[in-house]
C-alpha cells in the first residue's frame, strides 16, 4: 500500500563541470555508476536536497586529482517503487537476500566480500561498500529474474522491480565537541530506472532577499 514514493523531490549531483554542462544540454546522454564499492548498487547517484554535500564531495574528488572543475547539476526525481532503507520493511527484505547470498556463496566456497577503510579516511567509515554492494545488486538481480520467469510462465509478476534505493549515511567525525551528530551525514538516492529523473537544472546562487528589496525600492 505504501510501496510507492509518490513525491517530487530535489536531488544533487557532484561532478566535473563539463559533465554538468552535458546533461544540461543533453539529459539523455548519461553514464550510471557501476564501481564494485558504490554504497546502494549501481546507478545514477544524487545526494537528497543537499548541494553543500554534493559540492564538498566534487571538490574532494578535485583535491585528488580525479575532478578538473568540481561542480554541481540538479534534478528532479520522482523515486517510484523505491528500496527505501529508510524504511524497516527494505532494511529487513535485504538482510534476507543477504542470507540467500551468503547461503549460496558458502555451497560455492567462495569468500564474501567486505566492507573496506581507505587508507586516509580518519574516522574509518568503511567508505569502499563491496559488501553493501554486492547485495543490493544480488537483491537485484533475483527480483528480476523473478519477475522475467513470472511473466512467461503466467504473463503477469505479484512481483516489481525497484525503480530506485536510498539510504542514510552516517559519516565524518563529530559535529562538535561529544556530539552525536555527524558533518557529513547525509541521505542518498540511486536511481535505476532513468525514468525517475523527472529533468536536469543548474542551480542557482540564492538571493539575498533583504538586499534584493531594496535594490528594488532604490
Amino acid at each position: 500500500m505504501y510501496d510507492t514514493r509518490p513525491n517530487l523531490i530535489i536531488g544533487f549531483h557532484g561532478c566535473e563541470r563539463q559533465v554538468r554542462d552535458k546533461l544540461l544540454m543533453n539529459p539523455n546522454d548519461y553514464i550510471i555508476s557501476q564501481k564494485p564499492y558504490d554504497w546502494l548498487g549501481h546507478g545514477f547517484y544524487f545526494w537528497e536536497n543537499n548541494y553543500d554535500r554534493a559540492l564538498q564531495w566534487a571538490t574532494e574528488k578535485q583535491e585528488r586529482g580525479i575532478i578538473k572543475e568540481p561542480s554541481v547539476i540538479g534534478a528532479v526525481l520522482y523515486l517510484g517503487y523505491c528500496c527505501d532503507l529508510l524504511d524497516k520493511r527494505y532494511i529487513k527484505l535485504l538482510a534476507g537476500y543477504f542470507n540467500k547470498m551468503k547461503d549460496y556463496s558458502s555451497k560455492l566456497q567462495k569468500e564474501l566480500p567486505k566492507n573496506k577503510d581507505v587508507k586516509d579516511d580518519a574516522y574509518k567509515n568503511k567508505l569502499l561498500r563491496n559488501l553493501d554492494c554486492s547485495v543490493i545488486e544480488y537483491m537485484h538481480e533475483k527480483i528480476q529474474q523473478q519477475v522475467q520467469s513470472d511473466l512467461v510462465l503466467k504473463g503477469y509478476s505479484p512481483h516489481k522491480i525497484f525503480d530506485s534505493t536510498r539510504g542514510v549515511f552516517i559519516e565524518g567525525g563529530p559535529a562538535f565537541e561529544g556530539a552525536g551528530i555527524f558533518e557529513k551525514t547525509h541521505i542518498q538516492i540511486c536511481i535505476r530506472n532513468p525514468n525517475c529523473i523527472q529533468g536536469f537544472f543548474l542551480p542557482r546562487q540564492e538571493t539575498d532577499f533583504m538586499d534584493w528589496l531594496a535594490k528594488k525600492a532604490a
